[in-house]
């Protein structure tokens, strides 16, 4: 056990960098990733045949194929087209295209949820189209979707880990690069998942309360 923790505590400066990088990552994805997921969740069902062909598109390309195939396309992919961009910039838009395609779907659930009755109220007190999706519809639905989209987010920090994959110094990556030099993978291993689980049990559990809470209200 001490020597456990005494290679902890070796190991920590490194993997808690890349913990940094994983939790910056993750956090950039859902900054572009969730405006851009509900323009996809009005986009499916829109009427113009473009947008809605363009946002099922992406939305269905983005769900259906594995994070890590959108990864090694941005950072392997893209060179080819002439577009040459830093690992943790491939990564943050691939990440950003999963986290958009999925929320897309979770948004519109939450939006198609709000009750008929909200959206007849509203147009009885003259309400426009506008003012009721702004003020009644969107608010209610990503208030219904909320739960959903913190579960996700657990989800795609764990799904940072495949970053390593294309070079980002993220803490799967610090973990291998540690192993490597120390031979010591069982200790670093299981240093680099108890890091995971301090963050993802945690917002586990906050997902899982907000949702019982909400739920008594709809």
């Amino acid at each position: 056990m001490n020597t456990f923790l005494e290679d902890f505590a070796s190991f920590a400066p490194g993997l808690l960098g890349g913990l940094r990088i994983s939790l910056l990552l993750t956090a950039a994805s859902l900054l572009f990733g969730l405006p851009i997921g509900l323009m996809f969740a009005f986009g499916v069902a829109a009427k113009n045949r473009f947008f809605r062909f363009v946002s099922v598109f992406f939305v269905e390309v983005g769900r259906g194929a594995p994070a890590l195939v959108v990864l090694q396309l941005m950072y392997y992919g893209l060179p080819n087209a002439n577009i040459t961009l830093s690992s943790l910039a491939s990564a943050c838009l691939a990440l950003t295209w999963t986290t958009a395609a999925y929320s897309g779907e979770l948004i519109r659930g939450g939006l198609q949820a709000v009750p008929e009755g909200e959206i007849e109220g509203s147009e009885a007190l003259g309400m426009s189209r506008a003012d009721t999706m702004r003020f009644v519809i969107i608010p209610q639905g990503m208030r219904i979707a909320l739960p959903s989209l913190m579960g996700f987010a657990v989800l795609l920090f764990q799904i940072t880990s495949l970053a390593y994959s294309v070079a980002v110094p993220e803490l799967m990556s610090q973990a291998y690069s540690t192993g490597s030099s120390t031979f010591k993978y069982l200790t670093v291993f299981v240093a680099a998942g108890l890091l995971y689980a301090s963050i993802s049990i945690p917002a586990t559990w906050l997902s899982v309360w907000l949702e019982r809470s909400m739920s008594k209200h709809i």
